[in-house]
This record gives C-alpha cells, sequence and structure tokens, in this order.
C-alpha cells in the first residue's frame, strides 16, 4: 500500500451525490502506481455549501479538486482565472487552487475526449463530426473539435438549443434530430453525447444506413460498455470509439497538476475502471 503521511498532496471530487463517481478509483490507483505521497477523496456537498467546502479546502491545503453534478456552474462562478474551454462552455469540472490563494478553472472534458480518440489513431484532419446533443458534455466536445478546424454538425431533440449552440462557432451549425441520419454520407466522426443508450435511460435506434465506410463513431456513454451505438456501429464494420477513453484521459489534467505525474492511459487502468462499473 501506498504510505500517507501529514504531508500528503490532496484532492479530490465534489458532487451531490458522489459516491458514483469513479475519480477515486482512477487517482488513488495512479498515485498508488507512481508511489506518491498523496490522497484523493469524494466530497458530498449539498449546493449550499459548496463555497463553504471549497474555502475550507484551501485553508487544508487542498492543491485542487474535480467537480461533478450539480455543482459544474457553481464553480464556474467562484474562479477567479478561467482557461479558455471553461469560457466558451461556462462550465468547469476541474479547480486548481494557487499559491497566492487564486481558483483556476478548466474543463477538461473536451481535451479528453480528442485524446481519447488520439489513442486510438483517429485523424481529425480536414475531418467532419456530427454531434448528437446540445448539452454539457456535447459543448466541451464541440469546442474542442472546433479549435482543431474541424466542421461541426450539431443534431439535438430540441433544435433551438443545437442552433443556439451552434451560433457560438463559425463552424458549427445546427439540423434537425430526425435528419441527422442522412448528413452521414459525408461525416469522417459522428459522436454521442446524449444519454441515449445509456443504463436506465432511453433507448434509441440508431440508423448509420448512410454512414461511410470509413466513419468513426464515439459514445461518451461508459455504461454499457458497448452501447447500442457502438454495437450498430461494429456491425457494420465501423471503427468505434468507447466512453471509458474519455473518462480516463480527462482525468489526466487535474492529475498532472495536483500531483505532479502525467499518468499513463493503459490497458491495467482502463480494466480496472471497467470491471468497477461491472458491480
Amino acid at each position: 500500500m501506498n504510505q500517507i503521511t501529514g504531508k500528503a498532496k490532496l484532492a479530490g471530487v465534489i458532487g451531490w451525490p458522489v459516491a458514483h463517481s469513479r475519480s477515486p478509483l482512477i487517482h488513488n490507483f495512479w498515485l498508488e502506481h507512481y508511489k506518491i505521497d498523496g490522497v484523493y477523496i469524494p466530497l458530498p456537498v449539498k449546493d449550499e455549501n459548496f463555497e463553504i467546502l471549497i474555502r475550507g479546502m484551501m485553508a487544508a491545503g487542498f492543491r485542487g479538486c474535480n467537480v461533478t453534478i450539480p455543482h459544474k456552474e457553481r464553480a464556474f462562478q467562484i474562479c477567479d482565472v478561467l482557461d479558455p474551454n471553461a469560457q466558451h462552455i461556462c462550465s468547469v469540472n476541474t479547480l486548481m487552487f494557487r499559491d497566492d490563494g487564486s481558483i483556476y478553472g478548466t474543463s477538461t472534458d473536451g481535451d479528453g475526449f480528442i485524446a481519447s480518440l488520439e489513442a486510438q489513431n483517429v485523424n481529425l484532419e480536414k475531418g467532419s463530426a456530427l454531434i448528437l446533443g446540445a448539452g454539457g458534455a456535447a459543448r466541451s466536445v464541440v469546442a474542442a473539435l472546433v479549435q482543431r478546424n474541424v466542421s461541426v454538425f450539431i443534431a439535438n431533440r430540441t433544435y433551438e438549443r443545437a442552433v443556439e449552440l451552434a451560433k457560438a462557432y463559425d463552424l458549427a451549425q445546427a439540423i434537425k434530430w430526425h435528419e441527422w441520419p442522412k448528413h452521414l454520407e459525408n461525416i469522417t466522426l459522428l459522436v454521442n453525447a446524449t444519454s441515449l443508450g445509456m443504463e436506465g435511460a432511453n433507448s434509441c435506434d440508431f440508423d448509420l444506413t448512410h454512414a461511410s465506410k470509413d466513419m468513426v463513431v464515439s459514445d461518451i456513454v461508459y455504461v454499457p460498455r458497448e452501447t447500442p451505438l457502438l454495437k450498430a456501429a461494429r456491425q457494420r464494420g465501423l471503427k468505434t470509439v468507447e466512453g471509458l477513453g474519455m473518462l480516463l484521459h480527462q482525468a489526466r489534467f487535474g492529475f498532472s497538476q495536483w500531483f505532479g505525474v502525467d499518468p499513463v492511459v493503459d490497458q491495467e487502468i482502463t480494466e480496472l475502471l471497467a470491471n468497477s462499473l461491472k458491480s
């Protein structure tokens, strides 16, 4: 077991509830693997106590924290400094507490998504993407793709939300939900950024009839590991990228900032996380 001392580096994840979070498993695995004197803990806190907890963590010497539902917008508001990703989507999932007493906020979801694609040798150059959804996860994915000069189409069941998101970017445009399957012929990347296909959520029949043979299909849902969309894509012989990669890669930035090591996302941590989701 990794030895924890009075000099341990401290970080954690804040949410309400937070027991479902796999972040403690991920970060504490890496802490053990790299033999770092540190600990990462889950911190359940109600909305009205969010700022109290943040100030207490800073006073106690925490390096920072991850933020999950329902606190991402509150975290955005409490930051003194925001990176461009967070500014675009008005939400943060990672906080760094600086020595001068300021709070730096970022959203690592978009870069984590891109890293998960790159780990599977997906080439985004001169590509076009179709994003299903217009919520927080979709905003992160769209922002990351546009930053890399990828043309983006956004389809959402509430069309107005897709329009609103698309207006923020020159390389993005909204399409009607029922029309998205017809757009697949010239799409190089299809991303499900909705809860469709998640265990316990509404299912969906994903029509990939018009998909080109070179299209890559990604799903940010990771429970189940093989979602209905990924299953449909594999049946057509398309390359797929599962959601576990995004979850793991988005965690790397915070870990490197808090604990001083850029961890490797390998098969061992991927299988550990996958097995935890079965229990």
